[in-house]
């Protein structure tokens, strides 16, 4: 049973990336003044998300390594689960926020951390 738990959690993760994802991009062509506005937010507001999530490294931050970590994966996937609501896809942002604290909890139940060695 525990191990269907942990893939079913490796399934909501990806999910909620590709829900992250597709909020930034969502967002940024639903608030483009024009086509080629449309298509440059489209594509650049998640390359930002994703750097700023790729770009910090938490692991040498010692014992609040984690906590920080969980923190900034929270902010991002509020973050867009905003984005959605903002862009007028208030179930959708629900959902995703619903889906980011979902996993994050089962992160934690199952005996698992975000940073991996």
């Amino acid at each position: 049973m525990r191990s269907k738990l942990i893939w079913f959690n490796v399934g909501l993760r990806g999910i909620m990336e590709t829900g992250i994802v597709a909020a930034f991009g969502y967002w940024g062509y639903y608030y483009g003044s024009s086509t080629a506005m449309k298509l440059i937010l489209c594509a650049g507001v998640p390359l930002i998300g994703f750097g700023f999530w790729g770009a910090v490294d938490f692991r040498k931050a010692g014992r609040i390594s984690e906590p920080l970590r969980l923190i900034q994966e929270l902010f991002i996937s509020g973050l867009a689960a905003f984005a959605l609501y903002s862009a007028g896809q208030h179930a959708l942002g629900w959902t995703l926020g619903i889906t980011s604290v979902v996993h994050h909890a089962l992160v934690y139940l199952l005996g698992q951390t975000l940073l991996k060695n």
